[in-house]
């Protein structure tokens, strides 16, 4: 029975006895999979509802005062300089009593609890950042909603895992489903949200693969659970659906908008470190007032290019559309000239937005100014290039390939980028292109993610330290290594005495309580103690086993089939040093399972482990030796590690023993141990044995005292 059962809800308690009737190893998995259709249901439920308040924010406020999606600029109206300065001065109050004038936006916050918090990520901050990237999003500063919303499905999945007694590897792993679920849904991208959540923890391309299925499972129920509410609607880029990759020359162009975008990945990591780490430091300005004066700052850009208060992607829409060029009659090196703009000052205003501290994300800034970028260089190479080299379409379709170019970059995630911008887009023909603009901006811009919570890879991960231990117990099961003869196995009858007689000094043993090879209970130490303690004249001479053992209904017990990381946790959560073991299917006892077992196991393989190393690095030989030496000089007290060095043998005791050198007497120093050349230590030395020009001497410098002078 697991503790505290009895004071879960009902629910609770039927998911336990559910996954205790599955087959093992089946239960492990379905425990996980049964959160995440749970985490990725109430993500999509929670996604729609902040898309519904989305829309009407931007309806009634922003949208009301400027249209943001056509090609308009230089229109100065007092409602687009003043709404984000509002917004800001809300944002702002928000950011000083509410988080503790902490600036961590959505990605940032979900990649830092994944290895720095144990998968533990609280609902009250993402829940804030949310709400708050609404209102700033609807009076019109430069944010997305996908970040705050990745990082509220991650606190989801880390707030059911806080239901369970899980392990932080499956805590983790329900965290990194539930950023997959708001990704998924808010997006659309149901395989690119999985992917994106599992990979934008590492600044490699690397995927945190423990937890890819969950995350597919989760990202797959919350899109699902959107598109019931929203309907399956149109792509982002409805019309991109039809662009279509055909020639080798059309290379060029996407050659020139890979580097291209990854330079305006470091671009915009340049605009928010700036804001962030210099600006906003040096600005003489109250904290709860900083992101009034960066929402003034983003009013200023938008009556400049109304474009960059685009949260919902019109611009790039429209700019999909043939018709939308037309009207104005502009060249188009001059339409290319804007894009350019959008994308660096979109840049510039998200800065000024989320860098002074207004709730919002960078994720969905990171989408417009890839698609600006891309707009500028199809419009340019339209432009420049001889009539007929390429067809007029290559223009719109560098938009959504520039889209995943600078995602791929300032989140460090190519793959994943490619993915989501092809479900997002619908532009299945010209994913060729894409995948050779994503990394190769990835590739240039690698170094300047906009999530510096990134580590390069699970080897410097805090999550993976010990990987190696816990593939190794998942490996083994506690068929491999319980008893199924435990030798302390007594009838029910027997005596306290004749127990405490089979204690030996310096043992805490467990009897096993047995008739008939049915398990009744087991007696520990602690019982007996507890009843010697009660009794005056010792321990009762009536009592048996029977009357002090711990009922096997009462018991915690393991199957065979179990994973040996499994019954350690069992054992961490009870602090027993035994568990009974019980055939899954007939219920019989079939042996114990001791805690020093599992443990001394252990040891050996990671022994086998090491000297199979060693072998096979001969650079890591050298290395272990003088970690050898080290952990020899340390277990050496109260000696000062001062006084002991590590000598050659001098030339006068070549070819001589310790012994016939007389060593202590002629050096002052006292020999410990001798390495030899293979490495090995001898420990403590032969006094008899020659000493060789090839050996090292581990000796204590003795204190002699200073002469004395007049």
């Amino acid at each position: 029975m697991t503790p505290g059962s009895s004071m879960q809800p009902p629910f609770l308690r039927t998911l336990h006895a559910l996954r205790r009737r599955l087959p093992m190893p089946n239960g492990h998995w379905a425990r996980r999979l049964i959160l995440s259709v749970i985490v990725g249901t109430v993500a999509g439920l929670v996604s729609a509802g902040l898309e519904d308040l989305l829309r009407l924010g931007t309806d009634h406020f922003i949208g009301t005062a400027r249209h943001v999606g056509d090609a308009s600029i230089f229109e100065f109206r007092w409602p687009v300089l003043v709404m984000p300065t509002v917004g800001g001065l809300i944002g702002g109050l928000v950011l000083a009593f509410l988080l503790n004038g902490d600036r961590t936006h959505g990605v940032v916050e979900y990649t830092n609890a994944f290895h720095r918090q144990m998968g533990r990520l609280r609902l009250r901050r993402p829940v804030i950042n949310a709400l708050g990237s609404i209102a700033t999003i609807s009076s019109g500063g430069s944010a997305g909603m996908e970040g705050p919303i990745s990082a509220l499905g991650a606190a989801i999945g880390s707030t059911f895992s806080r239901l369970f007694p899980l392990t932080p590897q499956d805590r983790r792993v329900l965290l990194v489903a539930g950023c997959a679920a708001g990704i998924g849904a808010i997006f659309r991208t149901p395989l690119g949200g999985a992917l994106f959540a599992a990979s934008v923890l590492y600044s490699d391309p690397e995927f945190e693969g423990d937890a890819l299925v969950s995350s597919v499972v989760a990202s797959v129920m919350s899109y699902a659970t959107f598109v019931s509410i929203w309907g399956a609607g149109e792509t982002l880029l409805p019309k991109a659906s039809a662009l279509r990759f055909e020639s080798a020359v059309e290379l060029i162009p996407y050659a020139v908008l890979g580097p291209v975008c990854g330079v305006m990945g470091i671009f915009f990591y340049g605009c928010m470190h700036t804001v962030e780490h210099r600006l906003v430091r040096r600005w003489p300005l109250p904290i709860w007032l900083l992101p009034a004066f960066g929402g003034l700052l983003t009013g200023v850009l938008a009556c400049i290019l109304p474009q960059v208060m685009d949260g919902r992607y019109l611009f790039l829409q429209n700019a999909l559309d043939p018709a939308f060029y037309t009207p104005l009659g502009w060249s188009l090196l001059k339409w290319s000239a804007l894009f350019a703009a959008v994308a660096v000052l979109k840049c510039v205003a998200t800065a000024c937005t989320v860098g002074s501290g207004m709730p919002g994300g960078v994720l969905g800034p990171s989408v417009a100014v890839g698609g600006a970028t891309g707009g500028a260089i199809g419009a340019l190479a339209i432009a420049v290039a001889p009539e007929g080299m390429f067809d007029p379409s290559l223009q719109y379709a560098l938009i959504p390939v520039g889209m995943g170019g600078v995602v791929a970059c300032a989140m460090g995630t190519p793959l994943a980028a490619v993915v989501m911008v092809t479900e997002m887009t619908g532009s299945y023909g010209l994913i060729a292109p894409l995948m050779l603009v994503c990394i190769t901006s990835y590739v240039i811009g690698r170094r300047w993610s906009l999530n510096p919570a990134q580590v390069r890879s699970s080897v410097e991960s805090p999550a993976h330290l010990a990987d190696p231990i816990i593939h190794t117990l998942e490996s083994w099961t506690v068929g491999h290594l319980m008893e199924s003869n435990w030798a302390l196995t007594v009838p029910p009858n027997t005596g306290l005495d004749e127990l405490a007689a089979r204690i030996e000094p310096g043992t805490r043993p467990v009897f096993a309580v047995a008739e008939a090879g049915e398990l009744l209970g087991v007696v520990s130490v602690a019982d007996i103690t507890a009843i010697g303690a009660e009794s005056a004249s010792g321990l009762p001479g009536l009592l048996v086993a029977s009357d002090i053992m711990t009922p096997s209904s009462d018991l915690v017990v393991v199957h065979p089939e179990s994973q040996l990381y499994d019954a350690l946790t069992l054992f961490g959560r009870t602090n027993h040093e035994v568990l009974p073991v019980f055939s899954r299917r007939r219920r019989a006892w079939v042996g114990m399972l001791s805690r020093r077992s599992v443990v001394d196991r252990l040891r050996a393989h990671f022994e086998e482990a090491r000297e199979a190393m060693l072998e096979e690095h001969i650079g890591l030989a050298a290395i272990g030796r003088d970690l050898q030496m080290q952990q020899l000089m340390m277990t050496i007290s109260p000696v000062r590690t001062e006084r002991v060095q590590r000598l050659f043998v001098p030339i006068d005791a070549i070819g001589k023993s310790l012994r016939e050198t007389d060593f202590r007497r002629r050096y002052g120093a006292n020999v410990i141990a001798v390495e030899q050349r293979d490495g090995s230590c001898q420990c403590p030395p032969d006094l008899d044995a020659p000493l060789r020009t090839e050996q090292r001497l581990l000796v204590i410098i003795e204190d002699r005292p200073e002469p004395e002078t007049d």
